[in-house]
Order: C-alpha cells, then sequence, then structure tokens
C-alpha cells in the first residue's frame, strides 16, 4: 500500500512506495534544529527536544502527482545535503545528497503524518536516534538500533548504485544528474542566526 504524501496547504501532492522499504528515525542534530527554523515553523517539524522525525528511503520510492512546480530546495552550506520544502506553505519534504548516485531521501514527517496509514503502520517503529548530543535535554540513543537501521538504509544506497536504480530520481534531471532547481545556500549569517537563535 502507497503511504500519502504532501504539504500543508495541499499544493504538492505524492506518495511513497512501497514504504516497507524506509527506516524511521529522529534526528537531533543542529543543521536540521536549524532547517525547521529556516521554514519559520520550528514548532511543526521538531519534537519538544529538538528532534526531527524523518522516513529513510530510496528516491526512486517517492513519486509525486500533483504541483511539483512548488518543490523548492535550500542548502546550509555550498557542501552540505540539499534540503527540499513545499515553498507554497514552507512544509520540509526531504533532504538529499547533493550526489547524485547516492539514491538516499530522508523524508521529513511533516509531510508524511496526519492520514492513513499511520507513520507506525506504513514505515513501523523508530528504529534510530541520532545526534542526540544536540537535543534540548536528555535523550537516550540505541546502538543496536542504530547499526540495523544504517545497514539497512547503505543496503539500499548500494543496491541501487549496483543496479542503477539511482536514476530514478524526482529530486534531480536523469540525463545530467543536476537537481531539478538550484539550491539556495545560506550566506554565512544566516546560517549562525538559524543555527544559534537568541
Amino acid at each position: 500500500m502507497n503511504h500519502p504524501l504532501q504539504c500543508r496547504c495541499g499544493t504538492l501532492k505524492g506518495y511513497v512506495s512501497p514504504p516497507g522499504m524506509a527506516v524511521r528515525m529522529i534526528c537531533y542534530c543542529r543543521d536540521c534544529q536549524a532547517y525547521a527554523r529556516f521554514l519559520g515553523t520550528p514548532g511543526a517539524v521538531l519534537d519538544p527536544q529538538g528532534g526531527t522525525e524523518i522516513v529513510a528511503t530510496l528516491p526512486g520510492q517517492v513519486h509525486f502527482t500533483e504541483g511539483e512546480a512548488v518543490l523548492a530546495c535550500m542548502s546550509l552550506s555550498g557542501r552540505g545535503p540539499l534540503r527540499w520544502y513545499a515553498s507554497c506553505c514552507n512544509t520540509p519534504i526531504g533532504n538529499t545528497s547533493r550526489d547524485f548516485k547516492t539514491a538516499y531521501v530522508g523524508l521529513v514527517h511533516s509531510c508524511l503524518a496526519g492520514s492513513e496509514p499511520s507513520l507506525q503502520e506504513s514505515f513501523g517503529p523508530v528504529r534510530m536516534v541520532l545526534w542526540t548530543k544536540s537535543a534540548n535535554g536528555e535523550v537516550k540513543p540505541s546502538q543496536l538500533g542504530v547499526f540495523a537501521g544504517m545497514l539497512r538504509i547503505m543496503t539500499g544506497v548500494i543496491g541501487a548504485r549496483i543496479g542503477g536504480a539511482y536514476k530514478h530520481n524526482p529530486f534531480f534531471l536523469a540525463d545530467t544528474g543536476t537537481a531539478i532547481r538550484e539550491p539556495r545556500v545560506l550566506t554565512e549569517a544566516e546560517r549562525d542566526r538559524f543555527t544559534n537563535p537568541v
């Protein structure tokens, strides 16, 4: 069964298929927190400890069916991952590598929640908790979960590279491997403002 994907205002719509290949995680890194602040909706993205729930999967499992024109891209630095969002309502969509051949997308829960089936039903339990030192308060990581989750993700990434499935990626042009949107790269001052809010 496909899992619905859409932005908050409903302009951008799509689905994830098959969701069983994905891994749920929570990331507490400062970059994910800065990304939520950049979009102006940290309360809708971050949990009380500053974590972002992410569903890691292959880009080829993501399909946009409506409103793809509003898909926008930013990056916290000239070398960091590309962070995708719906420009109509600033809903975070997901993070990808800058390298077209690295078949990975971390979908942010905001574009997946609020519909049936639930995240639990489609993607299973949260298996990984990352960068807990950046959390607002105590969060206990699970080393066994991290190892198993990373192994599952890397198996998918390597398999896509070997088999050529990495070419099926809605965020990149298949013929050139370039991102479908020019990323807006934050200045050092902007990055500092979103990373270290007053």
